[in-house]
């Protein structure tokens, strides 16, 4: 059945994602995007359109580990839709917020450790900003990840590494959202607080957490009916930090421009060179290919891996960076021909994107 044969080449994976996994994430985002433009109040209203609006990749991309589900894909794409939809919106909430404060931050952020559980009353997440009103935007989305929750007979199993993710990510997005002034320092005493011995830098440690694609492998898995305990341990230490890292890296590489123009933190400013962060990436490919080896479907996550890299320096804005073509250059070659693919399917994509506007 084509729902448990789980892609093993780029060409096999980029065909289950355009004829099977996309058309159903751009259904569930047409279900929220007409929600939230019936949000009442205008400044909420404004803010979850322009999350779904520019960011919706991120459903598209995350939607793939639905591949993962078996059976349970059509479910593991509403938990990511409607997970990373709660981010994303958040993250809009915090970025270009009318607040500064932390507390409002952590507030809204309790959405996302809800989302997880199985019988968390939902509270007003909004109570200490002067926006209220969404018409139950956020409670729908966070009682549809919690339908999910539900169907899982190994929620337990899963349940410690699922909010140990979700804690990191929450205590990232306060730290990173406060008063400018704060930013660093509650950003370096937190990895500080956290590090236990790692060897990364406080802004790669940050990256990591920043990352949803450990919770969308650990419910996508126990969607498919193959979760155990000792399987929600290895995907959490294979995904973070490093294939956590690498995306978020990556992420924040391509986004350096815009970022300075906005005013906003990008982890990659803080390299003290384009030589040191070339070789941190090397870095950080070298231990996520490793990390991943012990994963069953190793070939399918070795391929989100190397996608990884292939898709965000297939993006034109690299071509605007300074080092821009030799850091492509570097990290494909250290990637293989499945990164050299995935970054050729990318080109391809933005010229036809470029030529039919």
């Amino acid at each position: 059945m084509l729902a448990y044969n789980i892609p093993k080449t780029p060409f096999t994976l980029m065909t289950a994602v355009y004829r099977k996994i996309f058309p159903v994430v751009n259904t569930e985002l047409a279900f929220w995007q007409k929600r939230a433009g019936e949000i009442p109040n205008e400044e909420l209203r404004q803010q979850a359109l322009a999350s779904i609006d520019s960011k919706r990749f991120h459903c598209l991309g995350g939607a793939v580990y639905a591949l993962l589900a078996g059976f349970g894909w059509h479910e593991a794409i509403r938990f990511i839709v409607a997970y990373q939809t709660i981010s994303d919106y958040l993250d809009n909430l915090c970025d270009r917020s009318t607040s500064l404060d932390p507390n409002d931050f952590r507030l809204l952020h309790e959405a996302m450790a809800d989302a997880l559980s199985t019988d968390n009353p939902i509270r007003n997440y909004y109570e200490l900003r002067p926006e209220q009103s969404d018409g139950e935007y956020l409670a729908d989305l966070v009682r549809t990840c919690q339908k999910t929750m539900r169907r899982l007979e190994v929620h337990d199993a899963i349940r410690q590494h699922l909010l140990k993710l979700e804690q990191l990510y929450a205590d990232l997005q306060v730290h990173k959202h406060v008063k400018e002034e704060e930013r660093i320092p509650r950003l370096v005493n937190w990895y500080g607080e956290n590090k236990h011995g790692s060897s990364l830098f406080w802004y790669e440690f940050s990256a990591a957490a920043g990352s949803t694609l450990g919770i969308f492998c650990l419910v996508s898995y126990a969607l498919g009916g193959k979760m155990t305990a000792s399987l929600a341990e290895q995907v959490t230490a294979a995904y973070f930090p490093f294939m956590q890292g690498l995306h978020i890296l990556l992420d924040y590489y391509i986004d350096q421009q815009e970022d300075k123009i906005e005013g906003d933190l990008n982890f990659c400013s803080y390299f003290e060179s384009q030589q040191l962060m070339k070789e941190r990436f090397r870095y950080f490919i070298d231990q996520a290919d490793s990390h991943i080896q012990a994963l069953p479907d190793r070939r399918f996550h070795e391929m989100v891996h190397h996608g990884l890299v292939g898709l965000y320096l297939g993006d034109p804005k690299v071509k605007k960076l300074d080092g821009g073509g030799e850091m492509t250059s570097c990290l494909l070659q250290i990637s293989g021909y499945q990164a050299r693919f995935f970054h050729w399917n990318t080109k391809l994509y933005h010229w036809k994107q470029k030529t039919r506007s």
